[in-house]
């Protein structure tokens, strides 16, 4: 008999099925054993009533038990019918049951509640769960409506090396590897180098990708390794080009989320934001200024923003605004990449943005210097030596278009979505200083 997935049981009511997948739950009512079933598609509750042929293997059958399931379709009383649950209107009355592999003594029930260092030690059982599927079904819809939308605006996708010969963003927090026997490569930071080196190719360009950032963070929104989505566009007038394409992103990804992930963000209680037309935007002077007058703290004089400070913007731009997105722009040269492009008409300031969300930075962008030895007297008072630099700088020599970009994170983004309270809790398998798989400390 062929397979039936089980998204699909309802179109076979009255006949018989084979089904395959995992037991999530068994329960024994007198002489009847219940079973909720699941694969890839969804789930579906079955029973198997007394004197049937798969009683006894039925006996023998737990938890995470995977199985091939024969049965018929059964229609479930009115009485008994589930509004709103997946198949909630039928049941599978099962004949046979075989078992395909036996699962060995659980941790713990899947669905238990644990602490977050519990969930993550035993990451390849607990991302079984109804509740981390949602999240990493949520999270592939975002990956793939950020391809689709990019694509369809004339953008190629490109793959980004990850180890590298010097940091593109000149820093001190990389992961040194030792290659060869003199010399040292660097576990990339960002993509940013080689997709300027592409808008030379392309044009327009994009890459998801991991990243490595050697902090030494413990917060519940850093990580030492996560998925960075980048884009690169050639032929820009300054990063407003920028921020309104990324404002007509999440308007298509936040749709897209909405036909695809209802389901989702109703487990998590979450709403999926509306974004406006125009996203409200600020310069960090005025955005300073503002939390300055508001709460009494001078912040005036701060080269960038304090966690406090996005999450205050953010509740402002909700509250008075209507949005749960604010732009701030025009960060000083001293914070920025030597790559970042100094707004002319405001001398000491960069043409770049943050793109704040629910309380956190996602995204960090602007245009960049396109002139070579602009950027070669740019890396020099940056204290970097150009001559580490020459293979990316070719790109520049022989012509790149004014243009701009930015580098977003899938985690975060993901996390803020659902309301997630960690962002270790939206990364599959969390790296940071104190993991990698397991507890470094142990």
């Amino acid at each position: 008999m062929q397979r039936t997935y089980i998204k699909d049981l309802s179109a076979h009511i009255g006949t018989d099925v084979l089904i395959k997948g995992w037991v999530s739950v068994r329960r024994d009512q007198g002489k009847m054993i219940f079973f909720d079933f699941r694969d890839r598609s969804g789930s579906v509750q079955g029973v198997v009533l007394p004197g049937s042929a798969a009683t006894e293997t039925a006996k023998e059958t737990r938890n995470e038990y995977i199985v091939a399931v024969e049965g018929v379709v059964n229609k479930r009383p009115e009485k008994n019918v589930q509004e709103g649950r997946q198949n909630g209107d039928i049941e599978l009355e099962i004949k046979q049951v075989q078992i395909i592999t036996v699962a060995q003594d659980l941790p713990f029930e899947l669905d238990a509640e644990v602490n977050l260092d519990t969930l993550l030690d035993h990451r390849p059982f607990t991302l079984r769960r109804s509740r981390e599927r949602a999240i990493f079904t949520v999270q592939a819809e975002i990956v793939r409506a950020y391809g689709d939308f990019l694509e369809s605006e004339g953008f190629k996708q490109f793959q980004a090396p990850k180890l590298v010969g010097d940091d593109a963003e000149g820093g001190g927090d990389i992961f040194k590897v030792e290659y060869f026997k003199d010399k040292n490569a660097f576990l990339a930071t960002s993509p940013q180098l080689y997709k300027q080196i592409m808008v030379g190719v392309f044009e327009r360009v994009f890459s998801v990708g991991n990243v490595f950032r050697a902090e030494k963070h413990a917060t519940t929104r850093h990580l030492n390794e996560y998925t960075s989505m980048d884009i690169e566009m050639g032929f820009i007038e300054d990063h407003t080009d920028i921020m309104h394409l990324e404002n007509r992103l999440m308007i298509y990804l936040t749709d897209h989320l909405r036909k695809t992930c209802a389901d989702a963000f109703a487990l998590f209680g979450a709403g999926i934001p509306t974004v406006p037309q125009e996203i409200p935007h600020m310069k960090l002077r005025e955005a300073q200024a503002l939390i300055s007058k508001e709460t009494g703290v001078d912040c005036t004089h701060e080269p960038d923003l304090e966690p406090e400070h996005e999450r205050w913007l953010c509740t402002y731009a909700k509250e008075q605004l209507d949005s749960d997105f604010i732009f701030i722009t025009h960060y000083p040269v001293s914070k920025r990449p030597f790559y970042t492009m100094e707004d002319e008409s405001d001398p000491g300031f960069t043409k770049s943005f943050d793109l704040l969300f629910r309380g956190v930075e996602i995204t960090t962008g602007g245009q960049r210097v396109h002139d070579y030895d602009t950027l070669m007297e740019k890396m020099r008072l940056k204290g970097l030596d150009p001559l580490s630099f020459m293979f990316y700088l070719q790109a520049f020599k022989y012509g790149v278009p004014p243009h701009g970009g930015w580098g977003m994170g899938l985690e975060r983004l993901t996390q803020k979505m659902l309301g997630l309270d960690n962002v270790k809790e939206a990364t599959l398998f969390p790296r940071d200083m104190n993991r990698i798989d397991v507890r470094l400390s142990e």
